[in-house]
């Protein structure tokens, strides 16, 4: 995601203040897993409310028994705790305690632990209220947009429970693959792009219900508002929708369509086919950031650079998952790689320009290290982060860097990628002993 960089009054050591006790697991399989949102929710007439039910069914994957769930509330980091915009209530499938991290988090007590393979599910009642502001979570005068309002399932792994801060720098997101079935009752005159495939049906009177469903997919969301709409056709199949508010043209329009044509085209063939159907592009050139990027639904300025860089978020997040708040260059740095791909740039010489404000600064640091020095993240993150992999490709060669992104990308399709597994690729993909390469780089 294209982010410009702000000055924080609170750094990420006083986000985690007051952090609950990790339960560390033995096991380091990611869990819960295989999950499945079933969501139905009714907006007002205005698209800024919305109130209904959602459900998730999950396995528990690990050996070691699962005795709780935590759900991340992400969107409360725009309340002011305890007043929140995301509300949970009438718990079912478990007993609920306070919310925690700031109001994003809810920790679930499940009536039994769950064994390895054995699954449950919890519901709650849902209540979305959306800020004013042209955000990921807010909105545009008639235009709402909708990101990370879903309460979604926290992962354990080896490391336990990740209960990161919010971060309004980056991301702090870190979501297995899950399936999404999302019904949104809503009046007719507003149209809603949402990831996923949709279906609209007639509701009430003046109303109108679009269905999304979506596979294999990290996170769910959606806009509402009188957009105009545009579709197309990618050589390869893929459906774009282009959505623009009221003071976007034809002609940028347009261009956008190209872009995103153009771009998911080059990236699929670079990285493996684009497995979702359907990509939903939403316009507003209010937004205080280049782009945002969810499952088949981005939020962008009318930039061209900024959509192919979200769409190739399509793969690097989206398809092959990180830990987005401790490893943010395993996808923002070959975002902006696969970008520079996209746009016929080589990056000749461009680590010689590399200055290291200090000695603790690397590309690979986590976003609370970002958080606390962020007028250096996008510098080191995405610039340095894509130089070093024009370099790696340069050392290895051409032909070698692009099968190991794509053999990389198949190899952890649908799934997490670590700063040691693509390590270890790399270096399973040449006879150079890759060990100065790493730390020269800062990686």
């Amino acid at each position: 995601m294209i982010r410009r960089t702000l000055m924080f009054l609170t750094i990420a050591a006083l986000l985690l203040a007051g952090l609950p006790a990790a339960a560390h697991a033995a096991d380091a399989t990611r869990t819960p897993g295989s999950s499945s949102y079933t969501v139905s929710l009714t907006s007002n007439s205005s698209g800024t409310t919305w109130t209904g039910h959602e459900s998730i069914a999950f396995t528990n994957l690990s050996a070691d028994p699962l005795n709780e769930v935590y759900l991340r509330l992400w969107d409360n980091y725009h309340g002011s705790c305890p007043s929140t915009p995301i509300t949970v209530t009438n718990v079912t499938g478990g007993t609920p305690s306070p919310l925690s991290v700031s109001c994003t988090a809810l920790k679930i007590t499940l009536p039994a632990p769950l064994a390895q393979g054995q699954s449950g599910s919890v519901g709650f009642d849902l209540g979305i209220v959306v800020p004013s502001g042209a955000d990921r979570f807010g909105h545009d005068g008639s235009y709402s947009f909708i990101g990370n309002a879903l309460p979604v399932l926290a992962v354990r792994d080896g490391a336990g429970w990740h209960l990161d801060p919010y971060t309004n720098n980056g991301e702090s997101f870190y979501q297995l693959a899950s399936d999404y079935s999302v019904t949104l009752d809503h009046p007719s005159s507003l149209l809603v792009p949402a990831t996923g495939t949709s279906v609209d049906t007639p509701g009430g009177a003046g109303r109108t219900i679009t269905t999304a469903t979506a596979s294999h997919v990290r996170e769910f969301a959606w806009a509402a508002g009188p957009f105009t709409k545009t579709t197309g056709t990618t050589t390869t199949g893929v459906t774009v929708n282009v959505y623009r508010v009221s003071g976007i043209g034809s002609g940028s329009a347009n261009s956008m369509m190209n872009t995103a044509k153009n771009a998911l085209v080059a990236h699929a063939g670079r990285f493996g086919a684009y497995p979702y159907g359907e990509v939903d592009v939403v316009l507003d050139n209010n937004f205080w950031f280049g782009g945002m990027e969810y499952p088949g639904f981005i939020l962008d300025l009318v930039s061209s650079t900024a959509l192919a860089h979200e769409l190739a978020h399509q793969w690097w997040y989206g398809i092959v998952g990180d830990d987005e708040y401790n490893s943010p260059w395993l996808d923002e740095s070959f975002a902006d790689y696969s970008t520079d791909l996209y746009r016929g740039i080589s990056g000749t010489n461009c680590w010689n320009s590399v200055t290291w404000s200090s000695s603790a600064e690397r590309i690979s640091n986590s976003m609370a290290y970002w958080d606390a020095h962020s007028s250096r993240y996008g510098t080191v993150v995405y610039t340095y982060g894509k130089c070093a992999l024009h370099d790696l490709r340069r050392l290895i060669g051409s032909t070698t860097m692009q099968t190991l992104l794509h053999d990389y990308a198949a190899s952890h399709w649908y799934g997490i990628s670590t700063p040691a597994d693509f390590k270890a690729a790399a270096q399973a993909a040449t006879t150079i002993d890759l060990t100065s390469f790493w730390t020269t780089h800062r990686i």
